[in-house]
């Protein structure tokens, strides 16, 4: 079995760069909001974009935001998740 390599080994030269954190929380939220908010308008997208940015502690950069949004409220809804 191999080991496993660091997340730090990630980054170029092993080091992560400014920022890093940031951008997982960023990431973390689109994903969240997208799977939750898909086929809603875009104001409340972007809406629930910018709530969970503060919740998280990330300052959203309005026009990234609104790309966010955009692309997430065109995406189909996803169907119910029904399982018996």
């Amino acid at each position: 079995m191999e080991a496993l390599s660091s997340v730090s080994s990630l980054a170029p030269g092993g080091q992560r760069g400014p920022g890093w954190q940031q951008q997982l929380r960023v990431d973390y939220v689109v994903n969240k909001v997208m799977q939750t908010h898909r086929g809603q308008q875009e104001a409340q997208v972007k809406q629930a974009l910018t709530d969970q940015m503060r919740a998280f502690g990330v300052m959203a950069n309005g026009r990234l935001m609104a790309q966010y949004a955009a692309a997430i409220s065109s995406l189909p809804e996803l169907p119910p998740n029904n399982k018996n």
